[in-house]
């Protein structure tokens, strides 16, 4: 069961498991919590998880005006604060990857550990083909699975699931527009993952972990963008061994080797 903490963006609801480090789950656009249903319990099992549902997705309520990564990272901002009451890993996924590095860039001391998964830093229209947001209406069949949970779950009721679509829509053209200097002044350990028929473009994945100093890259094979779904078993090894565990020593470094002190 979950709860509402009222955070000064917007009435935020949250779920918390397990015990143990703190982690929070940031799900994906047009998406809920459910889309974290192959990862809850394993992550729970040495984790305290929260997952909270940002403005104008699940349980939590729509806004007035336009929606804005930069307030979706406020709003995590807030709930770190007011309800994790300390530093935490990040997991994102896509969207929800985007409002990890954006809390990292504005509040390096909440952070721990981040793991930005199909995650863009520039805009969807300049990464991708621009019919595809065209495409993205809020009838559209392929936006079956996104509306039935919205509808399960939305306090707005399902008549303004139509006006969210539009608003994510816009916000997609439009951002995010994350600079190479402010990736490189995330100071936390990130991993970055890609599923490698993603809709993320590996290029642009890549420039995304050259970008962070910190950072590790996985492209997990034979999957899309929604890798984490699709083989859970592997991603939640790569994700849990990224978090519980420092880096190895490597023993021909290339791109961390100024950072490693080798020669």
């Amino acid at each position: 069961m979950g709860e509402y903490i009222e955070l000064p963006g917007v009435k935020t609801w949250y779920e918390v498991e397990g015990e143990g480090a703190p982690v929070l789950l940031l799900h994906g656009g047009l998406c809920t919590n459910e889309t974290w249903g192959p990862q809850r319990a394993e992550f729970a099992a040495d984790h305290r998880v929260f997952l909270p549902e940002r403005r104008a997705h699940g349980h939590t309520p729509d806004v007035e005006g336009a929606l804005s990564y930069h307030d979706m990272a406020k709003d995590t901002i807030d709930f770190l604060t007011s309800v994790v009451g300390g530093p935490a890993d990040l997991v994102g996924w896509s969207d929800g990857g985007i409002v990890a590095l954006l809390v990292a860039i504005a509040r390096p001391e909440l952070i721990r550990k981040i793991v930005a998964t199909g995650a863009n830093f520039k805009p969807a229209s300049e990464i991708g083909p621009t019919d595809a947001l065209d495409e993205l209406t809020a009838d559209a069949p392929e936006m079956e699975m996104f509306r039935s949970m919205y509808e399960a779950a939305s306090p707005d009721g399902a008549e303004h699931w139509p006006v969210v679509v539009g608003k994510m829509v816009e916000m997609f053209r439009a951002e995010p527009n994350i600079s190479i200097e402010d990736l490189g002044r995330i100071g936390a350990p990130t991993l970055v993952l890609v599923g490698d028929d993603d809709i993320v473009p590996l290029e642009h994945t890549i420039e995304l972990y050259r970008a962070i100093p910190n950072s590790e890259l996985a492209v997990v094979p034979g999957t899309s963008h929604g890798h984490f779904m699709e083989k859970p078993s592997l991603v939640n090894r790569l994700v849990l061994d990224f978090l519980d565990n420092d880096p190895v020593p490597t023993m021909m470094p290339v791109r961390r080797a100024t950072a490693s002190g080798s020669t």
